[in-house]
């Protein structure tokens, strides 16, 4: 009989834990749906259409083509959501169609023993029951089993009211779920409206800029040139500090030799076959750490944000014969924003070029590079940390006041995908 009163309480407590669940479930899905649309959101204003040379529109081209790459991944993430609401209202129904045969059997159950307790409700039927016992032991059994019953049965009352109101709250909570996918429905066509007016204002863009076919191949030459520019320059300070962490090595792994010599004394050979370090300890140290980091790495840019060119080679979009290629990735934000370190490490270079600052930092054998600040805030030397601001980002007010931070990525000469490695 205990074990039943146990077991009962149990099942009283379990559709609770259930409808907790869905209703955490519902709340995180809406969280990460508001912070990807605050995002789309902020982004509106980077879009500056004032203009209509051929380097400002490819520049709103870039723009547009990055909010139209952002709305896509919302409505995505609405499907998926959608699809999670689905089987949340599966689980529901099924938890429903369990707490109503639940709560029938519970009431027939209650209703057989009120008929069988009725039965023997009489003092004196009680009383029979209990003295014709044939010695003590069962009389105390006949005694115990007559109370327990009576909890039994005040359990089984309890457990009817318990579920018909979870019954109830389940309703509810079916109907909450149905309205959210209702909700969610409505967002999606709504959001599909904006994706089909922003492709149309890209593809304007595109017509506009396929008239200027001769301004647009000067300028692609022109970034090109300025591009090879840069990646030479940073090629160069990267050799510099690659050389700098060569000799660090080899200095520490002559410490190293040393010390085991003296350690081991008359011992020649066996110090001779200690090998060469590939790398200072702390370098390696730092390099493991960063390397635990990918994929959550922060965007290196305050406020909000719109990766406007990726990494490697692409053909931009809806121009033939327009190809970029890009060593990291370029960053628009509003004006005034600052560029701030992915990761612990050391500014090992501050340069200029074409007017414009660049910081290099070094996180172990990983290098990463911030370019186009108008003002830096760090100096050579500095040890800076995780999300720390650098300087601030130039504003181009010849070109819709763009706010382009050029970053990248490296493991010491090679050349990596930012993108991989930062939580966006």
């Amino acid at each position: 009989m205990k074990h039943i009163v146990a077991a009962l309480l149990c099942m009283l407590l379990l559709p609770l834990t259930l409808a907790a669940q869905t209703n955490k479930t519902i709340k995180e899905l809406e969280k990460q749906r508001e912070q990807l649309y605050g995002q789309i959101e902020e982004n509106k204003s980077l879009l500056n259409t004032t203009k209509k040379n051929a380097e400002n529109q490819m520049s709103q081209l870039a723009v547009i083509s990055a909010q139209i790459e952002e709305r896509k991944k919302y409505i995505n993430k609405l499907n998926k959501d959608i699809t999670a609401v689905d089987k949340e209202i599966t689980i529901v129904e099924k938890q429903l169609r369990q707490l109503e045969k639940e709560l029938k059997d519970t009431k027939e159950k209650y209703k057989t023993s009120v008929k069988q307790i009725r039965k023997k409700n009489k003092i004196q039927d009680k009383l029979l029951f209990i003295f014709s016992a044939d010695n003590l032991a069962q009389m105390y059994r006949r005694m115990r089993y007559l109370n327990e019953y009576a909890t039994y049965q005040e359990i089984q009352g309890k457990k009817i009211i318990r579920k018909q109101d979870e019954t109830k709250k389940k309703k509810q909570e079916l109907v909450s779920v149905k309205e959210e996918k209702t909700k969610l429905l409505s967002e999606r066509e709504a959001e599909k409206e904006k994706l089909e007016q922003q492709e149309k204002d890209q593809q304007s863009i595109i017509n506009g800029l396929k008239k200027k076919q001769k301004q647009l191949q000067k300028i692609i030459r022109k970034k090109q040139k300025e591009a090879s520019s840069l990646n030479n320059k940073i090629d160069r300070l990267i050799q510099i500090e690659i050389e700098k962490a060569k000799k660090r090595a080899e200095e520490e792994a002559r410490k190293a030799r040393e010390a085991a010599k003296k350690e081991n004394a008359g011992k020649k050979e066996k110090a001779e076959k200690i090998p060469a370090y590939n790398a200072a300890k702390a370098d390696m140290a730092l390099s493991g750490d960063f390397e635990k980091n990918k994929g959550i790495l922060p965007v290196p840019i305050t406020g909000s944000y719109l990766i406007v060119s990726h990494y490697g080679q692409y053909n931009v979009t809806g121009l033939k014969g327009v190809k970029l290629d890009n060593k990291g990735i370029d960053i628009q934000g509003k004006p005034g924003a600052k560029a701030k370190a992915i990761f612990n490490g050391e500014v090992s270079a501050i340069f200029e070029h074409m007017g414009l600052k660049g910081i290099i930092i070094r996180h172990g054998k990983y290098i990463s590079v911030y370019y186009k600040l108008s003002a830096v805030s760090v100096n050579k030397g500095d040890k800076v940390k995780t999300g720390q601001q650098l300087g601030t980002i130039y504003t181009d007010k010849e070109n819709g006041n763009a706010t382009i931070l050029h970053f990248q990525l490296r493991n010491e000469k090679a050349k990596l995908n930012p993108e991989l490695w930062l939580d966006k």
